[in-house]
Protein backbone atom coordinates (compact mmCIF):
# COMPACT_ATOMS: atom_id res chain seq x y z
CA UNK A 1 0.00 0.00 0.00
CA UNK A 2 1.69 3.40 -1.13
CA UNK A 3 2.38 6.29 1.66
CA UNK A 4 3.20 9.53 1.74
CA UNK A 5 6.69 10.30 2.79
CA UNK A 6 7.11 12.84 5.68
CA UNK A 7 8.85 15.68 2.83
CA UNK A 8 5.60 14.96 0.81
CA UNK A 9 3.29 15.40 3.48
CA UNK A 10 4.75 18.45 4.55
CA UNK A 11 4.44 19.24 0.88
CA UNK A 12 1.06 19.01 0.14
CA UNK A 13 0.56 20.81 3.90
CA UNK A 14 2.54 23.73 2.44
CA UNK A 15 0.41 23.49 -0.99
CA UNK A 16 -2.27 23.59 1.02
CA UNK A 17 -1.65 26.24 2.71
CA UNK A 18 -0.53 27.96 -0.35
CA UNK A 19 -3.57 27.49 -2.15
CA UNK A 20 -5.45 29.28 0.70
CA UNK A 21 -3.57 32.59 1.38
CA UNK A 22 -4.65 34.36 -1.45
CA UNK A 23 -5.60 38.19 -2.11
CA UNK A 24 -8.03 38.63 0.66
CA UNK A 25 -5.95 36.75 3.63
CA UNK A 26 -3.83 39.75 3.03
CA UNK A 27 -6.02 42.51 2.53
CA UNK A 28 -8.91 42.15 5.35
CA UNK A 29 -6.58 41.50 8.05
CA UNK A 30 -4.40 45.16 8.37
CA UNK A 31 -8.05 47.13 7.54
CA UNK A 32 -9.55 44.66 10.97
CA UNK A 33 -6.39 45.36 12.80
CA UNK A 34 -6.91 49.07 11.86
CA UNK A 35 -10.37 50.02 12.32
CA UNK A 36 -10.80 47.76 15.78
CA UNK A 37 -8.24 49.90 17.42
CA UNK A 38 -8.64 48.70 20.92
CA UNK A 39 -10.38 45.68 20.67
CA UNK A 40 -8.25 44.23 17.56
CA UNK A 41 -7.52 41.23 19.87
CA UNK A 42 -11.26 40.38 20.06
CA UNK A 43 -12.40 41.63 16.80
CA UNK A 44 -9.06 38.73 15.64
CA UNK A 45 -11.31 36.08 17.59
CA UNK A 46 -14.31 36.33 15.94
CA UNK A 47 -12.35 36.79 12.34
CA UNK A 48 -10.15 33.66 12.92
CA UNK A 49 -13.59 31.74 13.46
CA UNK A 50 -14.12 32.10 9.96
CA UNK A 51 -11.24 33.08 8.01
CA UNK A 52 -9.45 29.83 9.95
CA UNK A 53 -11.76 27.59 12.13
CA UNK A 54 -14.13 27.08 8.99
CA UNK A 55 -12.21 26.61 6.60
CA UNK A 56 -9.96 23.84 8.79
CA UNK A 57 -13.09 22.10 9.71
CA UNK A 58 -14.61 21.89 5.81
CA UNK A 59 -11.10 20.56 5.09
CA UNK A 60 -12.02 17.97 8.00
CA UNK A 61 -15.66 17.19 6.34
CA UNK A 62 -14.28 17.03 3.05
CA UNK A 63 -11.72 14.71 3.88
CA UNK A 64 -14.45 12.36 5.99
CA UNK A 65 -16.17 12.20 2.39
CA UNK A 66 -13.57 12.12 -0.08
CA UNK A 67 -12.86 15.26 -1.31
CA UNK A 68 -15.64 16.47 -2.96
CA UNK A 69 -18.49 18.94 -1.99
CA UNK A 70 -20.75 17.13 -4.24
CA UNK A 71 -20.82 14.38 -1.77
CA UNK A 72 -20.82 16.52 1.54
CA UNK A 73 -24.40 18.35 -0.11
CA UNK A 74 -25.70 15.03 -0.90
CA UNK A 75 -28.32 14.55 1.65
CA UNK A 76 -29.88 18.34 0.42
CA UNK A 77 -30.49 16.29 -3.03
CA UNK A 78 -28.36 16.33 -6.19
CA UNK A 79 -30.22 18.93 -7.77
CA UNK A 80 -29.68 21.42 -4.35
CA UNK A 81 -26.52 19.75 -3.95
CA UNK A 82 -25.25 21.02 -7.61
CA UNK A 83 -26.50 24.31 -7.55
CA UNK A 84 -24.65 25.02 -4.07
CA UNK A 85 -21.44 23.76 -5.79
CA UNK A 86 -21.49 25.89 -8.95
CA UNK A 87 -22.31 29.10 -7.01
CA UNK A 88 -19.58 28.31 -4.57
CA UNK A 89 -16.89 27.18 -7.82
CA UNK A 90 -17.98 30.09 -9.65
CA UNK A 91 -18.10 32.84 -6.34
CA UNK A 92 -13.97 31.27 -5.47
CA UNK A 93 -13.44 30.95 -9.34
CA UNK A 94 -13.75 33.62 -12.20
CA UNK A 95 -16.11 35.92 -10.79
CA UNK A 96 -14.87 36.67 -7.73
CA UNK A 97 -11.71 35.53 -5.93
CA UNK A 98 -9.36 34.55 -9.35
CA UNK A 99 -9.74 37.86 -10.39
CA UNK A 100 -9.36 39.47 -6.74
CA UNK A 101 -5.90 37.87 -6.52
CA UNK A 102 -4.86 39.75 -9.99
CA UNK A 103 -6.15 43.26 -8.77
CA UNK A 104 -4.47 42.79 -5.17
CA UNK A 105 -1.49 42.13 -7.00
CA UNK A 106 -1.54 45.02 -9.12
CA UNK A 107 -2.46 47.61 -6.74
CA UNK A 108 0.27 46.34 -4.06
CA UNK A 109 3.01 45.93 -6.83
CA UNK A 110 2.38 47.74 -9.77
CA UNK A 111 0.31 50.33 -8.92
CA UNK A 112 2.26 52.21 -6.76
CA UNK A 113 5.01 52.53 -9.52
CA UNK A 114 2.47 54.47 -12.18
CA UNK A 115 2.49 58.17 -13.08
CA UNK A 116 -1.19 58.03 -14.88
CA UNK A 117 -3.32 56.34 -11.96
CA UNK A 118 -6.42 56.58 -13.94
CA UNK A 119 -5.47 54.45 -17.25
CA UNK A 120 -6.57 51.30 -17.24
CA UNK A 121 -3.79 49.86 -19.98
CA UNK A 122 -1.58 49.26 -17.28
CA UNK A 123 -4.19 46.94 -15.08
CA UNK A 124 -5.31 45.28 -18.74
CA UNK A 125 -1.39 44.17 -19.54
CA UNK A 126 -0.73 43.30 -16.40
CA UNK A 127 -3.50 41.14 -16.28
CA UNK A 128 -3.16 39.07 -19.82
CA UNK A 129 0.60 38.74 -18.42
CA UNK A 130 -0.48 37.09 -15.03
CA UNK A 131 -3.12 34.67 -16.54
CA UNK A 132 -1.09 33.64 -19.00
CA UNK A 133 1.58 32.22 -16.47
CA UNK A 134 -1.75 30.54 -14.18
CA UNK A 135 -2.50 29.39 -17.43
CA UNK A 136 0.65 27.60 -17.86
CA UNK A 137 0.68 26.27 -14.50
CA UNK A 138 -2.74 25.14 -14.64
CA UNK A 139 -2.34 23.04 -17.81
CA UNK A 140 -0.68 20.08 -15.55
CA UNK A 141 -2.35 19.55 -12.48
CA UNK A 142 -0.78 16.29 -12.26
CA UNK A 143 2.20 18.45 -11.21
CA UNK A 144 0.99 20.89 -8.39
CA UNK A 145 2.30 19.41 -5.27
CA UNK A 146 5.82 19.67 -7.06
CA UNK A 147 5.32 23.31 -8.60
CA UNK A 148 3.47 24.73 -5.61
CA UNK A 149 4.15 22.19 -3.00
CA UNK A 150 8.03 22.41 -3.20
CA UNK A 151 8.46 25.50 -5.06
CA UNK A 152 6.08 28.08 -4.77
CA UNK A 153 4.58 27.45 -1.14
CA UNK A 154 8.01 28.07 0.66
CA UNK A 155 8.57 31.01 -1.20
CA UNK A 156 5.64 32.53 0.05
CA UNK A 157 5.80 31.15 3.44
CA UNK A 158 10.04 32.94 3.88
CA UNK A 159 8.26 36.03 2.80
CA UNK A 160 4.92 36.39 5.05
CA UNK A 161 7.19 35.26 7.78
CA UNK A 162 9.66 37.85 6.64
CA UNK A 163 6.69 40.65 6.83
CA UNK A 164 4.87 39.18 10.06
CA UNK A 165 8.45 39.73 11.91
CA UNK A 166 8.65 42.95 10.36
CA UNK A 167 5.32 44.31 11.62
CA UNK A 168 6.29 42.74 15.21
CA UNK A 169 9.88 44.06 15.31
CA UNK A 170 9.67 47.19 13.79
CA UNK A 171 5.92 49.17 14.27
CA UNK A 172 4.98 52.11 12.04
CA UNK A 173 3.36 53.69 14.38
CA UNK A 174 -0.01 52.96 16.59
CA UNK A 175 -3.46 52.23 16.90
CA UNK A 176 -6.15 54.60 16.98
CA UNK A 177 -9.73 54.48 18.48
CA UNK A 178 -11.94 51.73 16.90
CA UNK A 179 -14.44 52.61 15.09
CA UNK A 180 -18.32 52.72 16.52
CA UNK A 181 -18.86 49.09 15.03
CA UNK A 182 -16.02 47.52 16.91
CA UNK A 183 -16.69 49.79 20.27
CA UNK A 184 -20.04 48.34 20.13
CA UNK A 185 -19.72 44.32 18.39
CA UNK A 186 -15.98 43.66 17.41
CA UNK A 187 -16.40 39.95 18.15
CA UNK A 188 -19.30 39.50 15.55
CA UNK A 189 -18.02 42.50 13.40
CA UNK A 190 -14.90 40.38 12.96
CA UNK A 191 -16.82 36.92 12.69
CA UNK A 192 -18.18 38.49 9.36
CA UNK A 193 -15.53 39.92 8.06
CA UNK A 194 -13.47 37.00 7.97
CA UNK A 195 -15.92 36.23 5.06
CA UNK A 196 -14.62 38.16 3.05
CA UNK A 197 -11.22 35.98 2.81
CA UNK A 198 -13.57 33.47 1.35
CA UNK A 199 -11.49 30.79 2.90
CA UNK A 200 -14.48 28.13 3.27
CA UNK A 201 -15.71 28.42 0.34
CA UNK A 202 -11.95 27.98 -1.41
CA UNK A 203 -11.81 24.75 1.18
CA UNK A 204 -15.14 23.35 -0.44
CA UNK A 205 -13.53 23.97 -3.90
CA UNK A 206 -9.54 22.66 -2.89
CA UNK A 207 -10.79 19.67 -0.73
CA UNK A 208 -10.67 17.38 -4.11
CA UNK A 209 -7.00 19.27 -5.21
CA UNK A 210 -5.80 17.70 -1.65
CA UNK A 211 -6.83 14.57 -2.37
CA UNK A 212 -5.55 14.45 -5.86
CA UNK A 213 -2.09 16.04 -4.85
CA UNK A 214 -1.86 13.06 -2.73
CA UNK A 215 -3.18 10.19 -5.64
CA UNK A 216 -0.47 11.54 -7.61
CA UNK A 217 1.91 10.19 -5.50
CA UNK A 218 0.22 6.54 -5.76
CA UNK A 219 -1.97 6.50 -2.72
CA UNK A 220 -5.20 4.92 -3.54
CA UNK A 221 -6.08 4.11 0.13
CA UNK A 222 -9.75 5.82 1.55
CA UNK A 223 -7.73 6.11 4.87
CA UNK A 224 -4.66 7.21 3.67
CA UNK A 225 -6.40 10.08 1.53
CA UNK A 226 -8.52 11.44 4.87
CA UNK A 227 -5.81 10.88 7.22
CA UNK A 228 -3.53 13.38 4.90
CA UNK A 229 -5.74 15.63 3.88
CA UNK A 230 -6.33 16.16 7.40
CA UNK A 231 -2.91 16.63 8.41
CA UNK A 232 -2.66 18.99 5.49
CA UNK A 233 -5.70 21.34 6.94
CA UNK A 234 -4.05 21.30 10.25
CA UNK A 235 -0.68 22.74 8.64
CA UNK A 236 -2.59 25.26 6.52
CA UNK A 237 -4.76 25.91 9.88
CA UNK A 238 -1.31 27.18 11.92
CA UNK A 239 0.29 28.87 8.62
CA UNK A 240 -3.02 31.10 8.63
CA UNK A 241 -3.22 31.94 12.02
CA UNK A 242 0.14 33.12 12.59
CA UNK A 243 -0.20 35.03 9.23
CA UNK A 244 -3.98 36.90 10.19
CA UNK A 245 -2.69 37.52 13.85
CA UNK A 246 1.13 39.36 12.25
CA UNK A 247 -1.41 40.89 9.43
CA UNK A 248 -3.81 42.28 12.34
CA UNK A 249 -0.87 43.27 14.42
CA UNK A 250 0.89 45.22 11.58
CA UNK A 251 -2.85 47.14 10.59
CA UNK A 252 -3.83 47.89 14.47
CA UNK A 253 0.29 49.74 14.81
CA UNK A 254 -0.14 51.47 11.85
CA UNK A 255 -3.03 53.66 12.82
CA UNK A 256 -1.56 56.29 12.96
CA UNK A 257 0.94 56.07 9.80
CA UNK A 258 -2.79 55.83 7.45
CA UNK A 259 -5.45 56.67 9.76
CA UNK A 260 -7.69 57.09 6.02
CA UNK A 261 -7.12 53.72 4.43
CA UNK A 262 -9.89 52.66 2.42
CA UNK A 263 -8.36 48.63 2.11
CA UNK A 264 -5.53 46.78 3.51
CA UNK A 265 -3.54 47.32 0.03
CA UNK A 266 -2.82 51.08 1.20
CA UNK A 267 -1.61 49.81 4.78
CA UNK A 268 0.35 47.14 3.61
CA UNK A 269 1.68 48.93 1.05
CA UNK A 270 2.68 52.48 3.73
CA UNK A 271 4.15 49.96 5.92
CA UNK A 272 6.41 48.52 3.85
CA UNK A 273 7.56 51.85 2.17
CA UNK A 274 7.59 53.39 5.52
CA UNK A 275 9.74 50.18 6.80
CA UNK A 276 11.84 49.41 3.97
CA UNK A 277 11.84 52.16 1.54
CA UNK A 278 11.58 51.00 -2.06
CA UNK A 279 13.63 48.08 -2.26
CA UNK A 280 10.52 47.16 0.88
CA UNK A 281 8.09 47.88 -2.21
CA UNK A 282 10.21 45.41 -4.40
CA UNK A 283 10.18 42.75 -1.83
CA UNK A 284 5.88 43.44 -0.99
CA UNK A 285 5.35 43.04 -5.20
CA UNK A 286 7.07 40.06 -5.74
CA UNK A 287 5.64 37.94 -2.53
CA UNK A 288 1.71 39.64 -3.50
CA UNK A 289 2.58 38.33 -6.55
CA UNK A 290 3.42 34.72 -5.65
CA UNK A 291 0.63 34.35 -3.06
CA UNK A 292 -1.55 35.17 -5.33
CA UNK A 293 -0.54 33.32 -8.26
CA UNK A 294 -0.85 30.45 -6.21
CA UNK A 295 -4.27 30.66 -5.04
CA UNK A 296 -5.63 31.71 -8.77
CA UNK A 297 -3.35 28.51 -9.94
CA UNK A 298 -5.74 26.33 -7.53
CA UNK A 299 -8.99 28.03 -8.09
CA UNK A 300 -8.54 27.69 -11.65
CA UNK A 301 -7.59 23.87 -11.71
CA UNK A 302 -10.36 22.77 -9.32
CA UNK A 303 -12.94 24.96 -11.67
CA UNK A 304 -12.37 23.21 -14.44
CA UNK A 305 -12.01 19.55 -13.42
CA UNK A 306 -15.90 20.33 -11.59
CA UNK A 307 -17.26 21.95 -14.84
CA UNK A 308 -15.38 19.36 -17.15
CA UNK A 309 -17.67 17.24 -15.32
CA UNK A 310 -20.52 18.68 -16.04
CA UNK A 311 -20.50 20.01 -19.51
CA UNK A 312 -18.47 18.76 -23.13
CA UNK A 313 -15.80 20.69 -22.68
CA UNK A 314 -11.81 19.26 -21.74
CA UNK A 315 -10.44 20.62 -18.68
CA UNK A 316 -8.05 22.31 -20.94
CA UNK A 317 -9.82 23.85 -22.81
CA UNK A 318 -11.72 25.05 -19.35
CA UNK A 319 -8.71 26.07 -18.18
CA UNK A 320 -8.60 28.62 -20.84
CA UNK A 321 -12.19 29.58 -20.87
CA UNK A 322 -11.82 30.36 -16.83
CA UNK A 323 -8.43 32.11 -16.92
CA UNK A 324 -9.55 34.55 -19.95
CA UNK A 325 -13.38 34.97 -18.10
CA UNK A 326 -11.39 35.92 -15.04
CA UNK A 327 -9.25 37.83 -16.88
CA UNK A 328 -11.75 40.10 -18.16
CA UNK A 329 -13.37 40.31 -14.29
CA UNK A 330 -10.90 41.61 -12.94
CA UNK A 331 -10.19 45.04 -14.98
CA UNK A 332 -13.24 46.39 -13.45
CA UNK A 333 -10.40 46.90 -10.30
CA UNK A 334 -10.30 46.34 -6.72
CA UNK A 335 -12.94 48.06 -5.35
CA UNK A 336 -15.72 47.50 -7.37
CA UNK A 337 -14.67 43.39 -6.88
CA UNK A 338 -14.95 43.71 -3.39
CA UNK A 339 -18.28 45.56 -3.80
CA UNK A 340 -19.66 43.29 -5.77
CA UNK A 341 -18.39 40.28 -3.90
CA UNK A 342 -19.84 41.62 -0.49
CA UNK A 343 -23.56 41.07 -0.84
CA UNK A 344 -23.05 37.57 -2.75
CA UNK A 345 -20.86 36.46 0.41
CA UNK A 346 -22.96 37.35 3.14
CA UNK A 347 -26.02 35.25 1.56
CA UNK A 348 -23.91 32.31 0.41
CA UNK A 349 -21.49 32.01 3.71
CA UNK A 350 -24.54 30.89 6.06
CA UNK A 351 -25.78 28.04 4.02
CA UNK A 352 -22.37 26.77 3.67
CA UNK A 353 -21.64 26.84 7.28
CA UNK A 354 -24.86 25.11 7.95
CA UNK A 355 -23.45 22.37 5.39
CA UNK A 356 -20.51 21.58 6.67
CA UNK A 357 -21.14 21.84 10.81
CA UNK A 358 -24.10 19.44 10.04
CA UNK A 359 -22.06 17.00 7.98
CA UNK A 360 -20.39 16.17 11.63
CA UNK A 361 -24.01 15.28 13.21
CA UNK A 362 -24.92 12.81 10.41
CA UNK A 363 -25.02 9.98 13.43
CA UNK A 364 -26.73 11.92 15.34
CA UNK A 365 -30.39 10.97 12.88
CA UNK A 366 -32.42 8.88 11.91
CA UNK A 367 -32.69 10.72 8.29
CA UNK A 368 -29.93 13.76 7.75
CA UNK A 369 -32.12 15.35 4.89
CA UNK A 370 -34.84 15.39 7.88
CA UNK A 371 -32.57 17.52 9.21
CA UNK A 372 -30.32 19.24 6.58
CA UNK A 373 -32.87 20.42 3.89
CA UNK A 374 -34.86 22.93 6.05
CA UNK A 375 -31.97 24.19 8.25
CA UNK A 376 -30.07 24.57 4.78
CA UNK A 377 -33.69 26.36 3.18
CA UNK A 378 -33.99 28.51 5.84
CA UNK A 379 -29.95 29.69 6.49
CA UNK A 380 -30.32 30.58 2.44
CA UNK A 381 -33.58 32.45 2.46
CA UNK A 382 -32.14 34.87 5.59
CA UNK A 383 -28.28 35.12 4.03
CA UNK A 384 -30.09 36.09 0.74
CA UNK A 385 -32.24 39.13 2.65
CA UNK A 386 -28.48 39.80 4.39
CA UNK A 387 -26.80 39.90 1.25
CA UNK A 388 -29.82 42.29 0.08
CA UNK A 389 -29.19 44.32 2.90
CA UNK A 390 -25.12 45.06 1.84
CA UNK A 391 -26.10 45.59 -1.63
CA UNK A 392 -27.28 48.87 -3.46
CA UNK A 393 -30.92 47.33 -3.35
CA UNK A 394 -31.15 47.50 0.28
CA UNK A 395 -33.71 50.10 0.15
CA UNK A 396 -36.35 47.46 -1.26
CA UNK A 397 -36.29 45.09 2.17
CA UNK A 398 -39.29 45.63 4.36
CA UNK A 399 -38.19 47.43 7.91
CA UNK A 400 -38.51 43.96 9.20
CA UNK A 401 -35.34 42.24 8.03
CA UNK A 402 -33.51 44.98 10.29
CA UNK A 403 -34.62 44.27 13.20
CA UNK A 404 -34.38 40.12 13.10
CA UNK A 405 -32.91 39.03 15.79
CA UNK A 406 -28.90 39.49 15.30
CA UNK A 407 -29.10 41.38 12.31
CA UNK A 408 -27.09 44.18 13.94
CA UNK A 409 -24.51 41.71 14.72
CA UNK A 410 -24.55 40.27 11.09
CA UNK A 411 -25.92 37.10 12.14
CA UNK A 412 -29.26 37.12 11.28
CA UNK A 413 -29.65 33.53 10.13
CA UNK A 414 -28.09 31.50 13.32
CA UNK A 415 -31.21 32.15 15.77
CA UNK A 416 -33.48 30.66 13.07
CA UNK A 417 -31.58 28.22 11.93
CA UNK A 418 -31.02 27.28 15.22
CA UNK A 419 -34.72 26.73 15.90
CA UNK A 420 -35.36 24.82 12.60
CA UNK A 421 -32.23 22.79 13.64
CA UNK A 422 -34.75 21.80 17.02
CA UNK A 423 -37.92 21.45 15.33
CA UNK A 424 -36.20 19.13 12.51
CA UNK A 425 -34.78 16.88 15.24
CA UNK A 426 -38.12 16.42 16.96
CA UNK A 427 -39.67 15.62 13.56
CA UNK A 428 -36.89 13.28 12.59
CA UNK A 429 -37.27 11.47 16.19
CA UNK A 430 -40.68 11.05 16.25
CA UNK A 431 -41.41 10.65 12.53
CA UNK A 432 -40.46 7.06 11.32
CA UNK A 433 -37.64 6.54 8.25
CA UNK A 434 -39.10 6.43 4.54
CA UNK A 435 -38.82 3.21 2.92
CA UNK A 436 -35.90 4.14 0.98
CA UNK A 437 -34.30 5.08 4.03
CA UNK A 438 -34.56 2.21 5.55
CA UNK A 439 -33.08 0.22 2.55
CA UNK A 440 -29.91 2.21 2.56
CA UNK A 441 -29.18 2.20 6.32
Amino acid sequence: MKQLTSKDIIALGFMTFALFVGAGNIIFPPIVGLQSGENVWIAALGFLLTAVGLPVITVIALARVGGGIEALSSPIGKTAGLILAMICYLSVGPLFATPRTTTVSFELGIAPLLTDKESPWPLFIYSVVYFSFVTLVSLYPGKLLDSIGRVLAPLKIVSLAILGLAALLWPAGHHLPALNIYQNIPFSKGFVEGYLTMDTLGALVFGIIIVNAARSRGVSSPRLLTRYTIIAGLIAGIGLTLVYLSLFNLGSSSGSLVPDAANGAVILHAYIQQTFGDFGSLFLAVMIFIACMVTAIGLTCACAEFFSKLIPLSYRTLVFILSGFAMVISNLGLSHLIQFSVPVLTAIYPPCIALVVLSFTSRLWRSESRIMIPVMLVTSVVGILDGIKASVLSDFLPAWVGHLPGANQGLAWLPPALVVLALAAIVDRFMPLHREATKMS
